[in-house]
């Protein structure tokens, strides 16, 4: 099943409200969201040795690789939201 197939709902809804490209970003954000969460939770099992009450180093690393990729999606969303002049 594609993304497409599989988050058909939502992405109606998104692009309905937003238009086609900026919906489609909103909802990229919103999986980017959801597996900040997850890496998160992950993150308080998996302790680093070295650095006590932080995340093992892959686990800080895919959370930096994440925000750095919403915060990339954001600015595009607000590229296309600007009026052409």
């Amino acid at each position: 099943m594609s993304v497409h197939d599989e988050l058909r709902d939502e992405l109606d809804k998104h692009e309905f409200m937003m238009g086609v490209e900026r919906g489609r970003l909103a909802v990229t954000l919103d999986l980017l969201t959801d597996a900040l969460v997850l890496v998160g939770q992950h993150g308080v099992y998996c302790q680093s040795a070295r650095q006590p009450g932080k995340p093992k180093m892959d686990v800080q690393i895919i959370a930096k690789n994440i925000e750095q990729a919403k915060d990339l999606v954001s600015s595009v969303m607000i590229g296309l939201k600007k009026p052409v002049t």
